[in-house]
């Protein structure tokens, strides 16, 4: 689930702004007009007020582009039937050697590491809403085992999955 507070947020940022609002998702936001350099300023600044982040450089937009597809990947009701290379090669349209290059450079960590996180807290997620087994889970997030989930789940949050239903809390997407 996307958080619909963030699209709010967003929403309201730009509008406060002057902006017309065209489209609101996870990651990207879509105007009617061109803004001078002062609006822009003025957007950063209030999209900075509610914790989010302007982004004018490309090699941060290919970065929340890959956070985005890694996000929507994790989060999908079927387990993953590509590799996260060749998914984000395909879905991105580029190399996926360049993708991870920039992408380490401009976070100071891997994709590998990155989609493994955002595993985790779709498992914390799962695991809280307790409608699934921890095998279900597994499968469901593209898992090979439950032992495979179990092992880097403890690795990740130093709780195995029981553990962490009992009393476990997950992290907001944008702090991951």
């Amino acid at each position: 689930m996307v958080c619909n507070h963030c699209v709010a947020a967003v929403r309201a940022a730009l509008t406060d702004a002057g902006a017309t609002v065209v489209d609101v998702e996870l990651g990207r936001a879509e105007i009617a007009e061109n803004l001078s350099g002062k609006e822009l300023a003025d957007v950063a600044r209030r999209l900075e007020a509610s914790g989010f982040e302007l982004i004018t450089d490309p090699a941060k937009d290919i970065v929340e582009t890959i956070k985005r597809e890694i996000i929507m990947m994790v989060r999908s009701a079927e387990p993953p039937s590509k590799k996260l290379s060749e998914y984000l090669s395909d879905r991105l349209g580029r190399d996926y050697k360049s993708l991870s290059r920039i992408f380490s450079e401009t976070e100071g960590r891997t994709i590998e590491n990155y989609a493994i996180l955002q595993k985790i807290e779709r498992v914390k997620e799962l695991l809280l809403d307790g409608q699934l087994t921890v095998s279900e889970i597994a499968w469901q997030t593209g898992y090979s085992s439950v032992a495979h989930l179990s092992r880097q789940f403890k690795d990740i949050t130093a709780m195995t999955p029981s553990e962490f239903r009992i009393g476990g809390h997950r992290l907001p997407l944008n702090e991951v």
